[in-house]
């Protein structure tokens, strides 16, 4: 039997390197001629173009970029007139033209995992001031995440539409208000925090002076001086350092809210790199010597069936 199985499985072999031997001609001349179509369109169709911009939503916009993102493709894909207008765009300059948005930070079941035991750990300190400053900060850190917005096209002027594109998203008039009103705010704050760090330096300055010509005595941090009411310098120090760092803090959101969305990295235009398999030049002959090989199949079958009486 084993024996028999052996002879049985050398025949089919053979027979297949005679069918490939019969056909050599044919299967070589398809490999050809798919490559030289694939070659071909090469030349014909233009490989498409990739835009990478990693941006940060300000003011609670991040819905708003989402959503402003999805009208301007379907915009550009249904190639409205009165948009493409508006944007300042022709409808050659837009052809083929796609825009998506996602995160940066992929969320994981291991990193989810982690945040899970890490909140586990701060209910451990629910009722202490700690907690809800390192709650408010992780909830900012994880609202505030980067998003990666990608352009894909085939036009030389993909990148100025791009550009063009990030002009008419910040354009939102609502979010131009709110920020003009932010910006307003974080500049009147500041004024006001040197003008207090103006004022405590003033009383510090004055009680040193005070401090050379009278009696003194220490207590605990303070400065007690006659007939003066007790200083407490390290109060003071502290209030300083707080208004000096509300004051760095400040002036970097005025520098990071400079628009609705901030733009972190306008990337460089790149080809769209694509799998070996998936090029013209080798696709075309493996899909052709396919077909051939499928319609000598069915040839098969169908000399077999017609040796089967009905």
């Amino acid at each position: 039997m084993i024996g028999k199985w052996f002879n049985k499985l050398g025949i089919f072999f053979l027979r297949v390197f005679l069918y490939l031997k019969k056909n050599a001609i044919i299967l070589a001349a398809l490999f050809v001629l798919g490559g030289a179509i694939g070659y071909g369109l090469k030349f014909i169709t233009s490989e498409k173009m990739q835009l990478d911009v990693i941006v940060r939503p300000n003011l609670d916009s991040k819905d708003y970029l989402y959503d402003v993102i999805d009208e301007i493709d379907i915009n550009l894909k249904s190639e409205n007139k009165t948009f493409l207008d508006e944007l300042g765009v022709t409808l050659e300059e837009v052809k083929g033209f796609q825009v998506t948005i996602e995160p940066t930070k992929k969320d994981t079941e291991n990193s989810k995992e982690k945040e899970l035991e890490y909140l586990e750990t701060l209910q451990k300190f629910q009722n202490t001031d700690l907690v809800a400053d390192v709650l408010r900060d992780e909830l900012l850190k994880n609202s505030e995440l980067n998003h990666k917005v990608t352009f894909k096209y085939k036009n030389p002027s993909g990148a100025i539409v791009a550009e063009k594109i990030m002009k008419f998203i910040n354009s939102n008039t609502y979010f131009k208000e709110l920020l003009a009103v932010h910006t307003e705010n974080s500049i009147s704050r500041i004024n006001q925090n040197k003008v207090l760090i103006g004022q405590i330096d003033t009383i510090i300055k004055g009680y040193s002076s005070k401090f050379n010509g009278s009696s003194k005595t220490f207590e605990s941090g303070k400065l007690i001086l006659q007939n003066e009411d007790n200083l407490n310098v390290s109060s003071l120090l502290s209030l300083k350092t707080r208004l000096i760092e509300d004051i760095e803090d400040k002036q970097k959101e005025l520098k990071e809210f400079s628009n609705t969305i901030s733009i972190i990295n306008f990337g460089k235009p790149h080809r769209v790199t694509k799998a070996f398999f998936g090029k013209k030049i080798i696709l075309l002959p493996m899909l052709l010597v396919g077909l051939f090989f499928l319609l000598s199949f069915l040839k098969y079958l169908n000399k077999k069936a017609s040796q089967i009486e009905v």
